[in-house]
């Protein structure tokens, strides 16, 4: 039986996080592995096998896991972490769930939600090599957190996710992941 894999290992675009690498440049390194992996798991799809929604009542879609995610990014990272004013993108008080409802299989949405998505993560990317130390703290509406916690907490983020996403790419086109 032959597995179709996301891509050949040998020619696997992610970088190993660093085996010897102090804190914050292997939490990163975990993180960035976790964002290049959802590339990976939505890469060479159209905009119709990306919204393709897993199964009823679910709105679960890869195009629904990126624009959450980018959300999630903006969310850490800029409102808790650095205090900015930056409301969801992708959902709402009034629609919270529209992040995955309002996934649609338009080229115009997907184009959106991929640089939106990668805005976020270079906010992020910036914010992290920019703090002084993963002591640094933002807060949140339970209070102080820090920069550690909130690496961690995105590493599981996008581990969970990235769960969701072998399973909706293989339903889509028999791919699987590593």
């Amino acid at each position: 039986m032959t597995i179709d894999m996301f891509t050949d290992p040998d020619a696997d675009p992610r970088a190993i996080p660093p085996r010897l690498g102090d804190e914050r440049a292997t939490l990163a390194g975990f993180l960035d592995w976790h964002r290049r992996t959802l590339e990976l798991k939505c890469g060479g799809l159209d905009p119709q096998q990306l919204a393709r929604r897993s199964v009823q009542p679910s709105a679960l879609s890869l195009l629904g896991l990126v624009r959450h995610l980018a959300d999630v990014e903006r969310y850490w990272f800029r409102q808790v972490m650095a205090g900015e004013d930056a409301p969801p993108r992708f959902y709402s008080q009034t629609a919270p769930n529209d992040d995955f409802d309002g996934s649609v299989a338009d080229p115009a949405a997907v184009t959106r939600a991929w640089a939106a998505w990668r805005e976020e993560v270079e906010y992020a990317e910036r914010f992290v090599a920019d703090a002084a130390g993963l002591d640094v703290t933002g807060s949140d509406r339970r209070g102080p957190i820090s920069l550690r916690w909130v690496l961690t907490h995105m590493i599981e983020e996008y581990a969970r996710h990235n769960g969701h996403a072998d399973l909706l790419r293989e339903c889509i086109d028999g791919a699987v992941g590593q």
